[in-house]
């Protein structure tokens, strides 16, 4: 198998990760809602819980949303139509390699500490009834900008095979 379609399987694969806690999310919130509203019932690992899978479907989906071409951008030069595909291609090309890659190797080092302090002190809930395990959250924060940042590698690497003539198509 290619390595870029060994990438985009990644990125298929945590999709449909993100696509499954997004349903249970919404079934938690509804559960939620509804015990506060008819028996003024809550608690703080219900809220953390949902709090926690906002977090993965944000961290982890974020790989999907590149490979789809999904994220929202503050694009300085436009989405110029007219253009056509190569200044997309160089447009995608440089804004990856310049802004997103860097920045996915700043989040994942400046948070690697941080994880390794919460794995080694099994980091839990402050809150007596919180969820016990918060250390496998922050966990997610350097794994979901590493498929993030190999997701930017694959999509770099389509963005130059087109712009060197390698290729007929973009995606």
């Amino acid at each position: 198998m290619r390595p870029l379609s060994w990438i985009d399987r990644i990125s298929e694969w945590s999709g449909r990760l993100v696509a499954w806690l997004v349903l249970l999310l919404a079934v938690l919130v509804g559960i939620d809602v509804a015990l506060r509203a008819l028996f003024s019932f809550s608690r703080v690992w219900i809220n953390e819980l949902e709090w926690h899978l906002f977090g993965l479907i944000i961290l982890l989906g974020a790989a999907w949303t590149l490979r789809h071409d999904g994220h929202v951008r503050v694009d300085l030069l436009g989405r110029y139509r007219w253009a056509g595909e190569r200044f997309a291609a160089w447009r995608d090309l440089i804004g990856h390699l310049v802004l997103l890659l860097p920045l996915c190797g700043v989040v994942i080092y400046a948070s690697w500490d941080w994880v390794v302090s919460a794995w080694t002190f099994a980091e839990r809930s402050p809150y007596p009834d919180g969820l016990p395990y918060r250390f496998l959250l922050k966990a997610a924060i350097p794994l979901g900008f590493a498929l993030l940042a190999l997701q930017a590698v694959a999509e770099s690497v389509r963005d130059l095979r087109f712009l060197l003539g390698y290729s007929e198509v973009r995606r």
